[in-house]
């Protein structure tokens, strides 16, 4: 998901600490009732379905193992670490892991799940599947207003949580799980089983869906792609929504395409911002500002400084900032800077803009995209458009799928790419 230019915050978790002091066994039920407080505190969750499966499901066995990371973050090369919740000595930090809210990282570069050592020692690699952060999760599963009897499909099973909660709420008879790798399908089947869950799981391609068990009510992918698969369209139900995260490989603004099927089959969908976004799928690139990158840029190195008396639009217009990472793709923000650092990895540009003491902008920039005219021209488009929020979403006749905002024109307009991946 989109933490500033880096993915993953629960992979940056401090290991628990031994105070030296007697304590009292891990109590899952009441790190549970305090995850769904925080998440209640936070706006996230409300009274409902989705609120009490959270208080019930028990994540210790849903996810029996799953990697600490314990190096900083920008520490190379990354050490990780396998807890398991049958170690006593792993119990205190593991269920802080579980129940913090931030992602739960269960799958190493590939590897096996189930029967897995405790206690294993990674370095480097890429983490594969995982479970979200639950702030996403259950803002997401309130939206999908889910109800017993909904046939649902679940695209990327990853650590099989939204699975389960859409098995608890709507019956497990009803509920497809779609993922591409036999690792992960084959796991979620093994602890489904320990809780008296049994949903249909696939190892397959998410994006061709599941014709054998359409038409779904609800469809819902846990990953993030280029473009709303076609498949989906046909299998949604008459009635039916699909939700799913659309991406151009850039973490800093995060899409959720919400898609909606009407009695006589007529599809609409419109594109909104998103305070957090799901990871890109396999087979797409997903771009960050690397440590040596924002030091380049801390430095200003090989860079040039003009000054404007525009300024960028403020964080706040979310429907900007949107638009402007679809019309000008391959840009990362630097969240964690002070004022605006924009960079390109692909090629090596950047811009940092701050406000100066003359009621303008000093913006210094480097490489060969002129990263502060983009942002300027797509201002000047979103303006002419209203200054949209959001964005229809049409479905081409001609297979292509187009985002627009105003009429006439001050429309706003881009079509998506129609590169696949496979999950």
């Amino acid at each position: 998901m989109p933490e500033a230019a880096h993915a993953g915050r629960a992979e940056a978790l401090v290991p628990h600490q031994n105070t030296g002091l007697p304590s009292l066994p891990p109590d899952p039920a009441a790190a549970r009732a305090e995850m769904v407080a925080r998440l209640e505190d936070e706006g996230a969750l409300h009274p409902g379905p989705v609120r009490d499966v959270l208080l019930e499901l028990p994540r210790e066995v849903l996810m029996p193992q799953g990697y600490a990371r314990h190096t900083a973050l920008d520490e190379l090369p990354v050490q990780w670490q396998l807890l398991d919740w049958s170690a006593p000595a792993d119990r205190p930090e593991y269920l802080e892991i579980l129940h913090c809210g931030e992602s739960v990282l269960v799958q190493h570069d590939g590897e096996p799940i189930v029967g897995r050592e405790a206690g294993v020692r990674r370095e480097g690699g890429t983490m594969t599947s995982l479970s979200s952060g639950m702030f996403m999760t259950t803002v997401l599963m309130e939206q999908l207003q889910l109800r017993p009897g909904l046939r649902v499909a679940d695209i990327g099973t990853g650590a099989a949580v939204t699975c389960a909660i859409i098995s608890r709420i709507c019956g497990d008879q009803h509920v497809v799980s779609i993922d591409r790798d036999p690792y992960v399908t084959g796991a979620a089947r093994h602890h489904f089983a320990a809780l008296s869950l049994h949903p249909t799981l696939v190892t397959g391609d998410g994006e061709a869906g599941w014709p054998a068990r359409a038409p779904f009510d609800r469809i819902f992918a846990s990953y993030s792609m280029t473009h709303v698969p076609a498949p989906w369209l046909e299998q949604l139900a008459p009635g039916g929504t699909a939700l799913l995260h659309l991406t151009t490989g850039s973490p800093s603004w995060p899409a959720l395409a919400v898609i909606s099927k009407g009695p006589a089959g007529q599809v609409t969908g419109e594109l909104r911002p998103v305070r957090y976004g799901h990871r890109a799928g396999y087979g797409l690139d997903w771009i960050f500002l690397k440590k040596s990158f924002r030091e380049r840029i801390e430095a200003r190195e090989g860079a040039t400084v003009t000054h404007s008396r525009q300024a960028p639009p403020p964080d706040t217009a979310r429907g900007f900032w949107l638009a402007c990472n679809f019309l000008n793709p391959g840009l990362v923000r630097n969240g964690g800077a002070e004022h605006l650092v924009i960079g390109a990895p692909a090629c090596g540009s950047w811009v940092a803009a701050r406000p100066d003491s003359t009621d303008g902008w000093e913006v210094a920039s480097a490489g060969p995209r002129d990263i502060w005219e983009e942002i300027q021209h797509a201002a000047a488009l979103w303006t002419a458009a209203g200054s949209p929020g959001s964005y229809r979403l049409h479905f081409g006749a001609d297979g292509l799928q187009h985002l627009s905002a105003g009429s006439g024109g001050g429309d706003l307009q881009w079509t998506l790419p129609e590169t696949s991946t496979a999950r």
